[in-house]
């Protein structure tokens, strides 16, 4: 994993805004309808080309393919593994009815109850759960690789699901226990993570589950949800065994884009259970405001000194475009706490993690990672005059 030195680098999380007709044809393809699948193929290659240009005219230094191919950074495993089958039941309630969030702004939060994410299709594991996905990565791992080699990107790194938010969108009805499930999804999961690092690029696995599950579990008291998320990494680690830790960047945010976000669950109580994971890199939300402050709580974590921090430079969880020089002043800060090699500047969380749930529209969304780049720049200047 490339580190910062005379300059800090830039990334982001992964998902990106897909161009309009690729998500048409996405979603006519999961929706069973037949379509040009050598025309599909064709613009997906296409779409991964600009949207990883992009990036590096921009001045994103380790890039992704802005998962150009899949429909979310969840639900694309649905092709990839066997052993499920369609869940008949209804699960059309938005996973934050309920939570801790919805019964403190009940008013606010009724007409979002019709969540995106219900739109999508939950499935039932119903046998042994196999990987079986092995041709559509390598197809999506060379579209990366050529689309790279034509940039100067520094690096590029690959979103790859977690077992425990397979778990929690595909119920379990085939195991006889919850631990079974998660040691089968890691079982198959190991395959992808393998093949991804095998192919030279930098493994990044998305686990939002872990930080929502308490705000969306309003009856299990801050010690059960510890409890929880620690059985959770050691499904996680289990996944990752034999990768190189520097191979591997974790990231988590809170999943809510547009709300109070008053009950998210503070990191200084989960530290030492993250710290846990077989990872090189940790990316996560540290620009809005419920989450700058928790770069003190990160700095007393005690993580390993080979460890490098990813923190969100700039937010998903508004449309307003970050001032460069406030980039630079958060930069700074981390920089000044871990060090210039152990920091890369990255963003909260990705910006299309469904396709066409663009919250933020796509001009924004390019204006913010201009800030992003410029910000980085101010900060790498401040840095290299200080010394």
């Amino acid at each position: 994993m490339r580190t910062s030195s005379d300059r800090i680098l830039t990334t982001h999380v992964g998902s990106l805004p897909r161009p309009t007709d690729l998500h048409a044809m996405g979603l006519a393809r999961r929706n069973g309808e037949k379509i040009d699948e050598p025309a599909y193929e064709a613009r997906v290659r296409r779409a991964v080309t600009d949207i990883v240009r992009k990036q590096a005219e921009i001045g994103i230094d380790i890039v992704s393919d802005g998962e150009m191919s899949k429909p979310s950074f969840i639900t694309y495993i649905n092709e990839r593994l066997s052993g499920f089958e369609i869940d008949p039941a209804d699960r059309n309630q938005s996973p934050w009815a309920g939570s801790r969030e919805v019964r403190a702004f009940p008013d606010y939060y009724k007409p979002q109850l019709a969540n995106v994410h219900t739109r999508h299709t939950h499935y039932l594991c119903t046998g042994p759960v196999k990987y079986r996905g092995a041709q559509r990565l390598a197809a999506d791992l060379e579209n990366l690789k050529a689309a790279v080699a034509a940039t100067n990107a520094v690096e590029a790194f690959v979103p790859a699901t977690s077992v425990c938010s397979i778990e929690d969108w595909n119920r379990n009805a085939y195991y006889k226990a919850d631990e079974d499930y998660l040691v089968a999804l890691a079982e198959a999961m190991s395959e992808e993570y393998r093949a991804i690092v095998d192919a030279g690029f930098v493994l990044q696995v998305d686990e939002p589950r872990l930080v929502t599950y308490y705000v969306t579990h309003p009856d299990q008291s801050l010690e059960q949800c510890r409890q929880w998320i620690a059985t959770r990494v050691e499904a996680i680690n289990h996944a990752l065994r034999g990768i190189p830790k520097d191979r591997v960047r974790f990231h988590t945010c809170y999943g809510i884009n547009f709300g109070p976000r008053l009950h998210d669950l503070e990191v200084k109580h989960i530290l030492d259970i993250l710290g846990r994971l077989n990872a090189g890199a940790f990316s996560f939300e540290a620009a809005n405001p419920r989450h700058e402050h928790e770069w003190t709580s990160w700095r007393e974590a005690k993580l390993p000194d080979d460890v490098i921090m990813i923190p969100g430079m700039i937010t998903q969880s508004n449309v307003m475009v970050e001032h460069p020089e406030s980039v630079a002043q958060r930069l700074m800060r981390w920089i000044d706490a871990f060090g210039r090699e152990r920091v890369i500047a990255g963003t909260d969380c990705g910006f299309a993690s469904f396709a066409g749930n663009d919250e933020i529209h796509e001009s924004i969304v390019w204006a913010k990672f201009e800030a992003l780049v410029q910000g980085t720049r101010l900060a790498s200047a401040q840095m290299r005059a200080s010394v």
